[in-house]
């Protein structure tokens, strides 16, 4: 009778597991049947590096939108990965346990806040700072960026958290025997140690950042034009797909749609890109 629980079970995960691979791949096919053919109408070169986006005349260059995707998931990153990595490290190896018990649940209740939540937050509090402190309007890519590096703390944080933790404790006491303080131990062997682990933490936070619509729309400005500066507003792919699908029609939608591809296009390129990297430093040791 336990074999023959083993073999159900073994059977439902393994039809889990394909249905997880046929919902990838028909949200892949549906978005390159779409989107491959519209880029070809529109012209590959035209649509990917063009810098006018008129859909009244029917031109589509999404290369402002791509720029502003990565620029604001590059300052989300250069503001939320030393903040998270930190306190993470903080957590796991020098946080008493009366602060930490705080700390933990303020930690997971950052995950569950809704997106829309952050953006009020960003559109009352950020956007008048940067407006009275560093000039423009406060609708813009550093605005943007500051929401972002906010957002995906949780992220990193809990990711890079439990890789710490994961480290077997006989590196932490190897190093304590050969002489090393407790601040040298963490840092020279444990964060070593963890790197794929905080490495997983920092690509899912890329893949929470470029992602995400609704806040970046209530506080980006959304023009859809090259940023000139960090007090520009500015449009990233999903806030144009998302401001324009509601009454978009023919090649229009079509071109939202051919967005879409590029940004999955984004994705992946990202994490092989990491994987990758990540691959070398773990043969590197």
């Amino acid at each position: 009778m336990e074999f023959d629980k083993e073999v159900i079970m073994s059977k439902v995960f393994l039809l889990a597991a394909c249905a997880s691979v046929v919902l990838v791949m028909m949200i892949c096919g549906f978005l390159f049947v779409k989107g491959l053919p519209t880029m070809a109408e529109i012209g590959v070169g035209d649509f990917l590096l063009g810098t006018k986006w008129k859909p009244g005349i029917d031109v589509y260059g999404i290369l402002p939108m791509i720029l502003g995707s990565v620029y604001v998931t590059a300052g989300a990153l250069i503001i939320g990965v030393p903040i998270g990595i930190l306190t993470a490290i903080f957590m796991a190896y020098f946080c008493p346990e009366k602060i930490y018990g705080v700390l933990k649940p303020a930690v997971e209740l950052l995950a569950g806040i809704p997106s829309v939540v952050y953006g009020f937050f960003g559109l009352v509090v950020l956007v008048p700072f940067v407006r009275d402190n560093l000039g423009g309007t406060g609708l813009s890519m550093l605005t943007a960026s500051m929401l972002l590096g906010m957002m995906i703390l949780p992220t990193i944080i809990s990711v890079a958290e439990a890789a710490l933790r994961a480290v077997s404790k006989s590196y932490y006491e190897g190093a304590l025997a050969l002489g090393a303080d407790h601040t040298r131990s963490v840092f020279s062997i444990i964060v070593p140690a963890a790197k794929s682990g905080i490495f997983a933490s920092i690509v899912l936070g890329i893949g929470r950042a470029i992602g995400e619509t609704m806040a970046v729309i209530m506080v980006a400005g959304n023009q859809a034009r090259i940023p000139q500066g960090l007090l520009e507003g500015v449009r990233t792919m999903t806030a144009n797909i998302v401001i324009e699908m509601g009454y978009a029609a023919d090649l229009h939608r079509d071109a939202l749609i051919a967005t879409a591809v590029v940004l999955f296009i984004f994705i992946v390129i990202i994490n092989v890109g990491f994987s990758y990297l990540k691959g070398r430093v773990v043969q590197g040791d």
